[in-house]
């Protein structure tokens, strides 16, 4: 091989070696949160909509 061809190997080389990707895994800041308001609000929606149909089930008169 000659000079040329060797420099342009090896700096071929360095550059592909420096863009190499590095994943970093750390813990977040902040503490993880969930957020449970959607069940807790669908779950009073159902114990109300319950209670409204036996509310207008035992007075048939109301409507």
């Amino acid at each position: 091989m000659n000079q040329q061809t060797l420099i342009a190997l090896l700096t071929t080389s360095v550059v592909l070696l420096a863009c190499t990707p590095t994943v970093k895994v750390e813990a977040p800041d902040e503490p993880i949160t969930i957020n449970l308001n959607v069940k807790i609000e669908h779950e009073i929606r159902v114990k109300v909509d319950r209670e409204l149909d036996t509310l207008f089930d035992e007075d048939n008169g109301l409507f």
